[in-house]
């Protein structure tokens, strides 16, 4: 039993280093931020530049995921982007710091280039319509996170309910994540450890400044 055992601890790190293999991986995960909820939680108390401007859903990233689970920090021999290259997607990511770590966390994965990864990045966050409604808003309000659900498959007539999900963190509306394949970037259903959705039936949501 014990041989089993110790057997046990030298094939499991193996296992779980294959998963980190870069360009391995079912789908991919869209994340869009909104960013007044992440000036409120933390960018303002970092005096980050992009709570200075009107961002409303950023681009937080595009990650490669398993059907369980996800990759990350992916041995790659893919050459890193220089500042320019990161500081190009500041438009849609608030930084060029956040372009960086995502490259760096979830872009090795990827098995691209790093100007392909971001490449494809805006594309997937370009493909996605994302509801006028949210940046009309003048005052804080609460409503159910099934609300921005609905608000999104009603933009994007493609999209069904298990392609998408809403999470929230501190009460507050957090982000977006839409399910999409590898081949044309088209919703999919997400894995299982995705498709969980925010139950807050008074979440707060933020106006853009």
């Amino acid at each position: 039993m014990l041989k089993r055992f110790l057997a046990a601890l030298v094939v499991l790190p193996a296992a779980a280093l294959a998963q980190d293999r870069a360009g391995a991986f079912d789908y991919w995960v869209l994340a869009l931020s909104w960013s007044p909820a992440w000036c409120a939680l933390e960018g303002e108390a970092r005096g980050a530049a992009q709570c200075e401007t009107d961002l409303g859903w950023s681009l937080h990233g595009l990650w490669p995921q398993h059907e369980t689970g996800y990759p990350e920090y992916c041995e790659s021999a893919a050459r890193n982007p220089s500042r320019g290259d990161t500081a190009a997607m500041a438009d849609i990511m608030g930084s060029g710091g956040l372009a960086w770590h995502q490259w760096n966390k979830h872009g090795r994965c990827s098995g691209m280039a790093s100007g392909d990864y971001f490449a494809l990045s805006r594309a997937a966050y370009e493909t996605v319509a994302r509801p006028e409604v949210f940046g009309r808003l003048t005052a804080a309000v609460r409503m159910p996170a099934t609300v921005v659900e609905q608000a999104f498959i009603e933009a994007n007539p493609a999209l069904f309910p298990d392609a998408i999900t809403v999470t929230c963190r501190a009460g507050h509306v957090q982000e977006v994540r839409i399910c999409l394949t590898r081949d044309d970037l088209s919703p999919r259903r997400c894995g299982a450890d995705v498709i969980r959705d925010c139950g807050l039936r008074n979440a707060l949501f933020l106006p853009v400044s």
